[in-house]
């Protein structure tokens, strides 16, 4: 066996979708597959055993317990508690509060891990910092503004009638109603935009809304963002990608440039209108943090 070890946490739609893609690409050479539902969790890691033999990956697949993520060289944070999302504004914040306690005592199992850590649980920009702060893990990150920006090249490529390799642009701050798009520092073929920038956000807006209509969740573009950000935090290759990490007092994506495993923040240029929306987007996930349930006392302090 060769290759990264990598774990998963997660057995769902989301992590299964994740571990499937991870497997087909071959990047992990073990992949183990952790979740509180045991006969989920056998059954995927044997349909994953099949994907790995019929695809020729040499990934191979197991399924583990969290102690044995302590081993792993990343894990992906894909868990979801069962509750039903009445959200009609703020969407991706409707699962703060169910999903902090069940991140919480994971957390606290993999306190001391020193691997990297992609955390996909919604909302990312909050559950990342949780996770960050209790288990006390460094190298922490956050899959949301990076799948943002990924869409926002695609979409402007599409009015621009280009390769989407042409377009360079960054959304950043939260992954949800507050994400801010670098309109002014985007380029296509290397030259300001030429298109409307409004229509493109609209689109953008709209896009998760389409994608949960028709399969019910979003799942392969987060596959995908996992994917790119892990060949860059294992230094398996270099480059950009929009992630959320500490900025301040809170947690939200920004660019990091990733060389060799190692980031560096790389921010583009804003405009003032631009920083004030960051600067808004950093106030109400600070705000949004101090209504998730609280930690018990000896975590807290």
């Amino acid at each position: 066996m060769s290759g990264p070890v990598v774990g998963i946490v997660g057995s769902g739609a989301v992590g299964q979708t994740l571990a499937a893609s991870l497997v087909a690409a071959a990047l992990p050479g073990r992949l183990l597959v952790v979740s509180r539902q045991p006969d989920q969790v056998h059954g995927l890691t044997a349909d994953l055993q099949d994907l790995a033999h019929t695809a020729r990956s040499r990934s191979q697949v197991e399924a583990g317990e969290v102690a044995d993520l302590h081993g792993c060289d990343a894990l992906v944070i894909a868990l979801r508690t069962g509750f039903t999302n009445t959200a009609q504004r703020d969407i991706r914040r409707g699962g703060a509060t169910a999903n902090a306690p069940a991140l919480d005592a994971l957390a606290r199992e993999l306190r001391g891990y020193r691997g990297t850590v992609l955390v996909v649980t919604n909302p990312v920009d909050l559950m990342a910092r949780r996770f960050g702060e209790v288990s006390g893990c460094s190298r922490v990150y956050g899959i949301g503004s990076n799948l943002d920006s990924a869409r926002y090249r695609l979409l402007l490529a599409r009015y621009a009638q280009v390769s989407p390799e042409l377009v360079r642009g960054h959304v950043i701050g939260e992954h949800g109603d507050r994400a801010v798009v670098c309109a002014s520092t985007t380029t296509v073929g290397s030259r300001p935009i030429a298109v409307p920038v409004r229509t493109v956000v609209a689109d953008l807006q709209r896009r998760p809304a389409l994608i949960r209509g028709g399969i019910g969740r979003t799942r392969c573009g987060p596959a995908g963002a996992v994917l790119s950000t892990l060949r860059k935090t294992l230094g398996l290759a270099d480059g950009i990608e929009e992630l959320s990490v500490p900025y301040g007092d809170v947690y939200l994506g920004i660019p990091l440039r990733f060389t060799g495993g190692k980031a560096v923040p790389s921010v583009p240029p804003l405009t003032r209108s631009e920083r004030l929306r960051l600067d808004s987007a950093a106030s109400s996930l600070r705000d949004a943090y101090a209504q998730l349930p609280a930690l018990p006392e000896r975590i807290a302090t």
